[in-house]
């Protein structure tokens, strides 16, 4: 095949039984709204209505958290530190101390104690374990999340469908690489008090004033030129703007309507109600969240900072699940928790972890994956550096995608007709629903 000539669609989806299709945003003209999707296929038609479109929740842990301090505790060994561990759901299976509601709900999740990865630097940590690829100065690759907007469709939803929460480094973006900037994700840095200044600040004749001016201007603009100058995305973005400052949907932004007890089992933290906003948005019909919990960079004062990060997460990631099982969400939102890194098995001179790119670890959850089991295991002494099965990003990542409905193998072409699959691995089998 051309590299430069675009992939047949039906050779994508033979190659997986569970339908996948590419997003094409319509123009403004064609259908108003840059996030209403264009109509299902037949196989994807044939599934609606049988099966609840399935969504992502990544759980983005920013700064690398310790594997000792939370999923994967080593006590009363030279590398423990002072961490202790509590029993779990899952039978003989510890985790840490500062975790108990989780130890209460793990055995919804699958622990991935033996993620191994070459980049121990924050930047190009962020970028693999976000897009499943090592960072490449020829191409910029989508995250996971901007795949599972792509590749999902989103019928009827007026609110973007890929939203990140919480406050992150600018490399801690979840983008949409070579797929185009339209995958990036909707930020949000404060969740749960709706969007800042969504509704137009003038009354309903004078806004439809300045629409129609901009219309005129927009239309003289695009007056005598090429095809490629009139077919940008500015048309396209403001009618879907505008759709979404009229829509219902935006109230699944908002917590105000959620009981008080809701609220606080999910805590009064940014992180807590960023869960609890991620909930509301998978709900409502958006393919994928990413939460952001940052802090975990735990040079100095290790077990500190681990124990104030374990407030915030533990409530929070126990509610989550809990909830999305109660509302019958759990089998269609995977949920992924992870950071770019672990900690080393040695403390510091200064009470701290540096940074550990192999042995980390990692929960998985819903969407299909398989529950209830422990992959890998880490030398409690900390000499051995590899871990026992380890596991690779791309190979976690291709288990998720599988179970979403999406193939990883396929091969999407790269703005100079580089061919690249969407993960560059086989799935995990241990993972894999039986």
């Amino acid at each position: 095949m051309d590299p430069l000539t675009p992939n047949p669609r039906p050779f994508r989806q033979q190659a997986i039984a569970m339908p996948t299709r590419r997003h094409f945003l319509h123009t403004a003209a064609a259908a108003g709204l840059s996030f209403t999707l264009p109509a299902l296929t037949a196989r994807a038609a044939d599934r609606r209505g049988t099966e609840r479109p399935k969504s992502l929740i990544l759980a983005w842990l920013a700064g690398g958290p310790s594997q000792l301090e939370t999923w994967d505790p080593h006590p009363g060994t030279a590398i423990g530190g002072e961490t202790k561990a509590i029993a779990t759901r899952l039978p003989g299976v510890q985790i840490g101390a500062d975790y108990p509601q989780t130890a209460d709900v793990l055995d919804r999740f699958s622990v991935v104690r033996s993620l191994t990865s070459k980049e121990g630097d924050h930047e190009r940590g962020t970028y693999y374990l976000l897009t499943g690829y090592r960072p490449d100065p020829s191409v910029t690759h989508p995250s996971l999340g901007s795949i599972v907007t792509r590749e999902l469709d989103s019928p009827g939803l007026e609110i973007p469908p890929h939203v990140m929460l919480g406050s992150a480094a600018s490399f801690a973006q979840a983008r949409g690489g070579y797929f185009g900037d339209k995958f990036d994700a909707y930020k949000i840095g404060n969740p749960g008090f709706g969007l800042a200044n969504i509704k137009p600040s003038v009354d309903a004749s004078r806004q439809q004033r300045r629409l129609t001016g901009l219309d005129i201007v927009s239309r003289a603009f695009a007056a005598g030129r090429s095809d490629a100058v009139r077919r940008t995305r500015h048309a396209d973005t403001t009618a879907s703007a505008l759709q979404m400052m009229d829509s219902d949907q935006l109230k699944a932004f908002e917590i105000d309507a959620e009981p008080a007890e809701v609220k606080v089992a999910y805590g009064d933290t940014q992180f807590g109600r960023g869960c609890l906003v991620a909930r509301r948005l998978v709900e409502t019909g958006v393919r994928a969240v990413q939460v952001v919990l940052g802090g975990f960079d735990s040079h100095v004062d290790n077990f500190d900072i681990h124990t104030r990060k374990a407030g915030e997460l533990d409530p929070a990631l126990a509610t989550l699940v809990t909830e999305l099982e109660d509302r019958d969400l759990l089998a269609s939102t995977a949920i992924v928790v992870l950071g770019e890194f672990g900690r080393t098995p040695r403390v510091n001179p200064l009470g701290g972890r540096d940074h550990w790119p192999t042995g980390f670890s990692a929960l998985v959850a819903g969407g299909g994956l398989a529950a209830g089991q422990v992959i890998g295991q880490t030398d409690p002494e900390g000499v051995a550096v590899e871990p026992t099965d380890p596991v690779k990003i791309e190979e976690l990542y291709a288990t998720v995608l599988t179970t979403l409905g999406i193939d990883p193998a396929f091969e999407e072409y790269t703005p100079i007709g580089r061919p690249l699959k969407l993960a560059d691995a086989a799935p995990l089998a241990q993972l894999l629903p039986t």
